[in-house]
């Protein structure tokens, strides 16, 4: 592996789609928005279908029906009050860099999100791709002070890589 994202791809849509590389770009943008360098870190994202999420939705999460993304955090990192910033990790090195944890994204899911909120495929994963790493990284949205500072940082990263905020009604 020799960036950050160690991809495995269960879909060849995602292939065709270019999710390693657009993983890279996010995943770099998020680590650099928290000031963490991209080198010494990694994290695993599976590119799937909804049959494949649904099941891991299921399995994990207790909701027998797809989703666009889940995450899996390599160790807790939540904050201790809500709102609170999370006790992020310390990077590893080249040898062995700091595990962040599994991300699994479903192609229909998010295909059809994107049409629904008319907006360009690649711009609705990328936001996805940022929004499970930041769950990886004990970032979350279960209560309105938490989903406030998730949301910011997700609006923040989004704009460092010319992207609209996805949580806006109207037009960029």
């Amino acid at each position: 592996m020799n960036g950050i994202v160690d991809i495995v791809i269960e879909d060849a849509r995602w292939e065709a789609f270019g999710l390693e590389p657009l993983a890279e770009r996010a995943c770099s943008a998020t680590l650099a928005a928290l000031g963490l360098g991209a080198p010494g870190f990694t994290v695993v994202l599976m590119g799937c279908d909804d049959e494949r999420i649904a099941t891991l939705n299921a399995d994990f999460r207790g909701k027998p029906q797809p989703t666009n993304v889940l995450s899996w955090p390599s160790e807790e990192r939540g904050a201790e009050e809500a709102g609170g910033e999370p006790d992020l990790p310390e990077p590893g090195d080249e040898d062995e860099p700091c595990e962040l944890g599994d991300i699994a994204i479903a192609w229909e899911t998010c295909a059809r999100e994107a049409e629904e909120q008319g907006k360009p495929m690649v711009d609705h994963v990328t936001h996805l791709v940022v929004h499970g790493l930041l769950h990886c990284l004990g970032y979350d949205h279960v209560d309105e002070a938490d989903a406030a500072l998730m949301e910011g940082l997700e609006v923040e990263i989004l704009a460092s890589l010319g992207l609209s905020d996805p949580y806006s009604d109207g037009p960029a």
